[in-house]
């Protein structure tokens, strides 16, 4: 079992490099489905929690309560993208992340079962919900790392936008997946919106376990810089003469690149998390939408971001990789785009918004981990977007879910910041304007870096 998820190194085939290119994109094209389709079953056992708040307070949940729930998932969420991270990496990627979905759904579905049965206190969904996101934290990073592994540096981009879809597609249906296997499979009962995503999660936990490979060198090809005739970078070169724990030294904790692009995270992920996990509960609350229509929210948010991940990585590709650029003009329409989510009154207005939103703050979100992987070796992908991943769960979200709890529950006292006393729905506003700024001053820096990275390559 140990051995289980070791990178396979058999014999080379001796395949010319024509007939490896002419098959590339059919065993490429595995691999993509299979992280593809567990990632979009992750955000399926996600935020099914958001869609399901309002009968969670029904039930006599507070917000405040539902607020720690979420941070207890994004703060494991957030120290197992770093720690498992590092354990991913050098591994099968693609069959790892297939098995801890396996784990996620069997402890969500737990949750429903307990639901269901009206034996789900606070502290036991505090702890599973927790546990869930353990199991999840990898997730992402491991889908680059299996990506990275068949692409290029100047088809990257467009690649991980596509896959981006993934999760957006998964957190815009999964209010809806959720509350239809409530409504039809359950009588209504929340339990059912933990309990019929959790099946789904495991029946595509299964199939990602014996589909595909990780890479062209599981298959007895060469590596995909050789196929396509790119050169090997000088950080890979390096990194293959190192233990694991120097490469993380050397390209992670001692680069100042890394933790600027922890730090920008954090910011997005405020405006990001801020949104997606509270809309429902603002409409319903603050604009008296039906739980069908708050539900909803999350599909208009998420569909804008499917577009935008793959216009971003698009264009972001178009400009030599110059991710954090892109970033900046992103965050800059949010700016103006959030007005109308703050302001609408009708589910018109609200959905129309969160489209726009969803599509510029997916641009920021999904490009920081591209611009991750130009700054890394690939066999410090998955530790160093982690530990991007494990600053935005852990700062970021703190913010995003029990900052906007405090703020926005009206049996609170409000939460004081920057000497201000900020109470109400309106207010967590002004945090989502301070997050836009700060995340444009240190993408800024960033960007410096990557167009000295662009010419360094273009000098050779």
């Amino acid at each position: 079992m140990l051995h289980y998820f070791d990178l396979k190194r058999p014999a080379k085939l001796g395949l010319s490099i024509d007939e490896q290119k002419s098959r590339w994109f059919r065993e490429f094209l595995k691999s993509f489905l299979v992280v593809f389709f567990v990632y979009f079953c992750m955000y399926l056992i996600r935020n099914n929690l958001s869609a399901a708040q309002p009968l969670l307070v029904k039930q006599g949940i507070s917000t405040t309560a539902l607020g720690w729930i979420g941070y207890g998932f994004s703060l494991a969420y957030g120290i197992g993208k770093t720690v498992l991270g590092y354990v991913v990496d050098g591994k099968n990627t693609k069959r790892f992340m297939s098995f801890l979905l396996i784990l996620a759904a069997v402890v969500t579905l737990i949750i429903g079962v307990a639901l269901l049965m009206n034996q789900a206190p606070v502290g036991l969904i505090l702890v599973l919900w927790s546990l869930n996101g353990i199991f999840q934290s990898p997730g992402g990073s491991a889908s680059l790392s299996t990506i990275s592994r068949w692409t290029t540096t100047t088809t990257r981009g467009r690649y991980i936008g596509i896959w981006n879809i993934s999760h957006e597609f998964g957190g815009a249906v999964a209010g809806v997946i959720a509350l239809w296997g409530a409504n039809h499979l359950f009588a209504g009962n929340v339990g059912g919106m933990f309990i019929f995503p959790a099946i789904i999660g495991l029946i595509v936990g299964f199939w990602g376990l014996f589909f595909g490979a990780d890479d062209p060198q599981e298959l007895g090809w060469d590596s995909s810089e050789v196929i396509f005739g790119e050169n090997i970078s000088k950080a890979d070169q390096s990194a293959a003469k190192m233990s694991k724990w120097t490469i993380f030294k050397t390209f992670v904790m001692k680069s100042p690149w890394v933790w600027l692009l922890c730090i920008a995270n954090v910011f997005v992920y405020v405006v990001r998390i801020g949104i997606v996990n509270w809309a429902p509960l603002y409409t319903v609350q603050q604009l008296h939408f039906t739980v069908a229509q708050g539900a909803n929210t999350l599909l208009l948010f998420q569909l804008g971001g499917i577009i935008g991940s793959v216009v971003w990585g698009w264009f972001s590709d178009l400009l030599k990789g110059r991710r954090a650029i892109v970033s900046i003009i992103c965050l800059a329409l949010t700016a103006f785009v959030v007005l109308g989510y703050r302001y609408g009154t009708t589910p018109m207005m609200i959905n129309t918004s969160l489209f726009f939103l969803g599509m510029l703050i997916y641009g920021p979100q999904l490009l920081i981990g591209v611009s991750v992987i130009s700054f890394v070796p690939k066999n410090a992908l998955n530790v160093s977007d982690g530990l991007t991943g494990t600053f935005a769960y852990i700062f970021g979200d703190l913010m995003a879910q029990v900052g906007f709890a405090a703020i926005a529950d009206p049996k609170a006292n409000g939460l004081s910041l920057f000497g201000m006393n900020l109470h109400g729905w309106n207010d967590t506003f002004i945090v989502f304007y301070i997050a836009v700024v700060l995340s444009i001053i240190v993408l800024a820096i960033i960007a410096i870096g990557e167009e000295k990275r662009i010419h360094q390559q273009l000098a050779k």
